[in-house]
């Protein structure tokens, strides 16, 4: 990395002759010669000689008053002092340099020198210095669109974080550049920034990954390097001896003590007066060559004349050859014609397919909707009027554990039902005040059956530093606990889980809270941990019918994550557990946080009310009467479409709550025919198919508003109060 360094600092430091004019010839023939000669010294180790040719080029060019040859000065002495690691020397001889070349536009020594400058304070530990001025430098290489450059920041910016201690942070960094990475050059950043993240891998506990990535940077970066080949070997040393893999461990130290050893001898390599006449030899040769040059020029002007003739016979050998390949192109453009209309009668079949899997998919998808949440709103229903009936202490919790569980499930069935709007980031993030307590423990409950089942020991254990009440998206938050949490319990047995949540950091009203679901099950084979999260992934047909799912589970965790803004990782072992580490933001809950609560009614206006149910489902007509006359409203039921038509021509209702599915008649069907002789009755549909996709067709039938099966019990009263106050 180093002489990419230098290459910068060559490239702009010493001028091209051909841009000189012969007014400046003198100080060309000074500064210039002094810079070259430095340049040349530094590159070879003689520092001392470097040093001295930099100070003469800065003597010089103050006594002829040029101040960007003193900036270029200044920079020459500073790389010089940088890499005698006199850090505190080279920062300042960085700021004189920058404080003349500011005075000018933005050039490749500003930027450099600013990049150098960094360098320093990154040695001199002053981070929050060093980040400054690598944006300063990244600013200035972004208007001359050197982005080769730029990488070489972000890479530095990365190191600074890991330095910091902010180690999430530069783990994206790092990640960012490989990703990135395309062009030889970078792919030789990638080396560093594999070994980086090795080291935070380190940092953390987590070996194996560790080495995962330090064989990366070792494979990329070959012989590039040799410093940071050393750098790698000690870590690859580090990271077995902490995986007790002794043999390796000192195999690799050994490797490293060689390639350093080599290091410290070439540290101290000097030239003698042989290898400065070479130099000066190699300056006269260059003379003789540019006079060479000239002497070809002259003899190319000689021939122009025959060129000319030359060229004139090649212009009308071409001007047949282009004809001729005229007349072949038109022949292949013939037949690239009809070989695209094939293809768009192939992609106007293969468009035809797609649609009629799609309308397919949203059959099967409503199908299995309106299956799911028919037998769901009577555990939702009957759970309600249990919890209304004032029950046993003894039986509370049972049936607060069964409305939580019933609710999850209602919302776990629309998540699913409704992948495609997941996928599409269609899904909106509620802002809700919530007990993060009692989340937790309500999760507990739900789950200690399965715990009990496979014989496993279920703790959670909350950081007493979190906040009790937070704001954010609890059931997003239920959904991504409780899939983690389901997970562990069922491929563990006879073992130990545990939820731990820990409080990273905090600023203002905002928190960031991990959450580590550990368990002691079979583990994740190290080729599928990046498979895991995807779609229908369940590592093999084995677990899949051992242990039964859809391997959706880790998909929408995945996704629900990145919705709420946060970030998933997993570390496992076959045979000895897995470890699922999430990452959340959260609000800090105020006083000012306490929400509205959207469905608010008013029971008074339900009191005498007659209400109309068409029903043929006789659990649904149980729950629904029931839920209804709990609020003094008179209910009468029918089973069908057709005597509804009937009930709604000879009688007054002040509400008809009409099931979309019957027998005969459907309740989209009797909706229309009871509008063409009473538009005024309020009729509310019922439904188990998907709200989002099927509202709009409902009302265009004449129905007032629709309520979803299940029922949530307060949405039911404030739809059915909203429609009645109209």
């Amino acid at each position: 990395m180093r002489y990419f360094y230098i290459l910068l600092f060559y490239l702009w430091i010493v001028p091209s002759k051909a841009q000189q004019t012969k007014s400046a010839q003198i100080e060309l023939d000074s500064v210039g010669s002094y810079l070259e000669l430095s340049t040349f010294y530094y590159k070879t180790n003689d520092y001392k000689a470097a040093l001295d040719f930099a100070q003469k080029a800065f003597d010089y060019s103050k006594g002829i008053r040029n101040p960007k040859k003193m900036a270029q000065s200044y920079a020459a002495m500073g790389a010089i002092y940088f890499d005698l690691n006199k850090f505190e020397e080279a920062a300042k001889q960085y700021s004189k340099c920058l404080e003349i070349a500011n005075a000018y536009p933005a050039s490749n020594e500003q930027a450099y020198s600013y990049f150098q400058l960094a360098l320093c304070q990154i040695e001199l530990k002053q981070y929050m210095n060093a980040e400054l001025n690598l944006e300063n430098a990244k600013n200035i290489y972004s208007f001359l669109r050197i982005p080769d450059a730029i990488t070489l920041i972000q890479l530095q910016k990365g190191i600074v974080h890991e330095a910091k201690g902010d180690y999430e942070e530069a783990r994206l960094v790092f990640s960012q550049l490989i990703q990135n990475a395309t062009s030889q050059d970078l792919l030789k950043i990638n080396a560093e920034a594999y070994y980086h993240l090795g080291t935070i891998e380190s940092h953390n506990f987590r070996y194996n990954l560790a080495l995962n990535y330090l064989k990366k940077a070792q494979k990329l970066n070959g012989i590039h390097n040799i410093r940071l080949k050393a750098k790698i070997l000690l870590e690859l040393s580090k990271a077995y001896e902490k995986t007790i893999d002794m043999t390796k461990a000192y195999a690799y130290l050994q490797m490293h003590m060689q390639l350093d050893d080599s290091l410290t001898k070439l540290s101290f390599k000097k030239l003698g007066s042989a290898d400065f006449a070479e130099f000066k030899e190699n300056e006269r040769l260059k003379t003789i060559e540019k006079l060479d040059k000239e002497n070809k020029e002259q003899q190319k002007a000689s021939r122009v004349a025959n060129i000319i003739i030359i060229l004139s016979i090649g212009f009308i050998a071409i001007l047949s050859l282009l004809s001729f390949s005229l007349y072949k192109n038109n022949n292949i453009r013939k037949k690239s014609n009809q070989l695209l209309e094939d293809n768009n009668h192939e992609l106007e079949i293969a468009k035809t397919k797609a649609e009629q899997a799609l309308k397919a998919r949203a059959d099967f998808l409503s199908t299995v909707s309106h299956e799911l949440r028919t037998p769901l709103n009577a555990i939702n229903g009957i759970t309600h009027l249990l919890l209304e009936e004032q029950p046993k202490p003894s039986q509370l919790d049972y049936l607060n554990s069964l409305k939580f569980s019933g609710n999850y499930l209602l919302t776990f069935i629309n998540e699913i039902l409704e992948i495609n709007r997941i996928e599409s980031e269609g899904i909106e993030v509620e802002q809700l005040r919530f007990n993060l307590k009692e989340l937790t423990e309500n999760l507990q409950n739900s789950l200690k059956e399965l715990a009990i089942i496979n014989n496993n020991r279920f703790t959670i254990q909350l950081d007493p530093a979190m906040p009790i009440q937070v704001v954010s998206d609890p059931t997003k938050l239920s959904q991504i606990l409780l899939n983690l949490i389901n997970n562990a319990l069922k491929f563990t047995k006879n073992g130990e889980v545990q939820v731990t949540s820990k409080v990273l950091d905090s600023h203002e009203d905002k928190i960031n809270i991990e959450f580590n679901v550990t368990d002691t099950g079979i583990g994740i084979p190290e080729d599928k941990l990046e498979s895991v999260f995807d779609s229908f992934s369940q590592g093999s047909i084995e677990i899949n019918r051992k242990y039964g799912g859809t391997g959706l589970g880790l998909s929408i965790v995945k996704r629900l994550t990145d919705i709420l803004g946060g970030t998933i990782s997993l570390v496992s072992q076959v045979g000895i557990g897995s470890t699922f580490t999430v990452v959340l933001p959260f609000k800090i809950s105020s006083d000012n946080d306490i929400q509205h609560n959207p469905f608010a009614y008013n029971d008074q206006i339900l009191n005498g009310k007659k209400v109309l149910l068409i029903e043929d489902n006789k659990i649904n007509q149980m729950i629904t009467k029931k839920m209804v006359e709990n609020k003094a409203m008179v209910c009468e039921v029918i089973d069908n479409g057709e005597d509804a038509i009937q009930a709604v021509k000879n009688n007054r209702y002040d509400l008809v709550l009409m099931d979309v599915h019957l027998p005969g008649i459907n309740g989209t069907i009797a909706t229309q025919t009871i509008r063409t002789f009473d538009p005024k009755t309020k009729i509310i549909a019922l439904t188990a198919i998907s709200l989002n996709e099927n509202r709009e067709m409902l009302l265009s039938y004449g129905m007032n508003d629709v309520i979803t099966k299940p029922f949530n019990p307060e949405e039911f009263y404030h739809i059915i109060c909203k429609n009645l106050d109209a």
